[in-house]
Parts: structure tokens; sequence; C-alpha cells
């Protein structure tokens, strides 16, 4: 089966990037949000990549 990575329906406090991102990494999710804190204070770009898998990413098949 093909790894996809979707937004999170189970792990997600605004729109479930981060939770997506994490299940798909296999990572903690609050390293990725700390990573997006990060890019957003640090270079200005975190809200704006948030937003575009937010709108561009889809929902995860697993309700």
């Amino acid at each position: 089966m093909e790894k996809r990575f979707y937004l999170s329906t189970t792990d997600k406090k605004i729109g479930g990037v981060c939770g997506g991102l994490a299940e798909y990494f296999n990572i903690d999710s609050l390293l990725v949000r700390i990573g997006f804190v990060v890019l957003f204070f640090g270079f200005g770009t975190g809200l704006l990549a948030y937003i575009l898998l937010w709108i561009l990413a889809p929902k995860s098949p697993n309700f």
C-alpha cells in the first residue's frame, strides 16, 4: 500500500495539518507544530505553508 499524506482527523488543533504530517513521517506532532512556529517567526513562511497544506491536502478517509 502506498503511503499518502492526509489531514489528520484525530490529532488536530486547527486543521489537522501538523497531525497529518506527524503521521506521515511517524514523528511526534508537537515537533511538527514547533517547526511551523519556527518557520512563522523565523522566516515568515509557516502560516502560508500551513494554509496551503490545509487547503490542498485531502482529508483522511479513516473517519
